[in-house]
């Protein structure tokens, strides 16, 4: 393909990928300062909470950003099932709320420290005179603290907006749509013009936003009202201008799920041109993991996607018998309709397994024919592979039965 078509398709899908990571990033933004901003006046008036209100914000700020969003899926998760058995409602657990509430809690912290920094740093003198004017101190906190404090409160939004809108890119995972998809996508697929453009548009997203902020910061300072004005105006274009596409109808769409390699892209993509000519309208999740995209299935996050029998057999029914692969299909069609209500369409026709490679000049200087000559000569060798292999039960049979060891192991 050349890159020509990868830039239009990369255009093509901009409106999508941009309005979903626009308006994370702003719900993310805002409520994060709905709960910072109190916190911080409440930490200005108690140095008690002071302490372990920042604590608990940087120790936050130490997980990572992945890390972060996948811990909250299992999470709410759990809390689905539970509201669902006792109360009669669920919620989804997949997508856009595990990501604003991991964002949420990642913009706390340069708000946090940024208000109680500004407010502690107030001249004694103007704390005295409020007070002997006859203002209490919650009235000089919001009357002359504040406002004087606000100019360095800003310059924590802004730290904290720029923070928010790079780590939704991280969100793609846990299938929120984001500019994220152009480089989980890219790398996968080595599509070096998607992940370039999706570095790029995020960047310009956050320089755009923190100029306009910078702007906003400058008004106040210098108060001036048409930099205030000016500074809103062009933070209500943006946002409106890239959410717009999301007002189209989009119907009941069914969405595709795929885990994170290229032939579940094109497996995605496969289906999805199936479903438009039938004229049902789709929806994709891309970069998914095994564990991840099937729980998202029974908790109908997803609704359809292409899995493996072994992944399943092993990973979810946890068999380590090997009855032959028309057994095995039948016997997790059955399980899966039995435990979850997921019906099984059938199978596609082709065996896809893990397979161990080596260059073959490399296998004839070591005199290696199979697993057992590798075995003798893995403590030298290294050995790469995908994020899931080196924790699936397949590999853990391998490495004991033949008791290999590799020398470095890169994933």
């Amino acid at each position: 393909m050349s890159s020509t078509s990868l830039w239009q398709q990369a255009f093509a899908r901009l409106p999508d990928y941009l309005s979903q990571h626009v308006l994370l990033s702003v719900s993310a933004l805002a409520l994060g300062l709905a709960i910072s901003l109190p916190l911080a006046l409440l930490a200005a008036q108690s140095r008690l909470l002071r302490g372990p209100m920042l604590g608990f914000a940087s120790i936050v700020q130490t997980i990572p950003g992945l890390a972060l969003l996948a811990l909250f899926y299992p999470l709410l998760l759990i809390l689905s099932g539970f509201t669902h058995s006792v109360f009669g409602f669920s919620f989804q657990a997949l997508g856009f709320l595990p990501a604003l509430l991991a964002l949420t809690l990642y913009s706390m912290l340069p708000v946090l420290r940024n208000t109680i920094t500004g407010l502690a740093g107030i001249d004694p003198a103007v704390k005295m005179a409020a007070r002997g004017v006859g203002m209490t101190s919650w009235q000089s906190l919001l009357i002359v603290e504040l406002p004087l404090a606000t100019p360095i409160i800003i310059a924590g939004i802004r730290t904290a907006a720029v923070w928010v809108i790079g780590t939704a890119t991280l969100s793609t995972p846990v299938g929120q749509t984001s500019l994220g998809n152009y480089i989980f996508t890219g790398l996968q697929t080595e599509n070096w013009v998607f992940v370039l453009f999706g570095c790029v548009a995020a960047a310009v997203l956050a320089l755009v936003i923190d100029r306009l902020l910078a702007l906003v910061q400058d008004g106040l300072m210098q108060r001036s009202r048409w930099r205030l004005r000016l500074a809103f105006a062009g933070l209500v274009a943006v946002i409106a201008a890239s959410l717009f596409p999301m007002l189209a109808p989009s119907g009941n769409a069914v969405v595709v799920g795929t885990k994170s390699f290229e032939e579940q892209y094109v497996l995605g993509a496969l289906i999805q041109d199936r479903l438009e000519k039938a004229d049902i309208t789709s929806a994709r999740r891309d970069g998914l993991g095994s564990t991840v995209i099937f729980h998202a299935l029974a908790a109908n996050d997803v609704d359809v996607y292409v899995d493996y029998s072994g992944t399943i057999w092993t990973n979810e029914m946890h068999r380590t018998d090997m009855p032959g692969r028309r057994a095995v299909l039948d016997q997790t069609a059955a399980w899966l309709m039995r435990k979850h209500g997921i019906r099984m369409v059938g199978a596609l026709g082709f065996e896809n397994a893990y397979a161990l490679a080596m260059r073959a000049d490399k296998a004839k200087a070591l005199h290696i024919n199979s697993i057992a000559d590798l075995a003798a000569y893995a403590s030298r060798l290294k050995v790469g592979g995908d994020f899931e292999i080196f924790s699936r039960p397949e590999w853990r049979a391998l490495t004991t039965a033949y008791g290999i060891k590799f020398g470095v192991q890169r994933q």
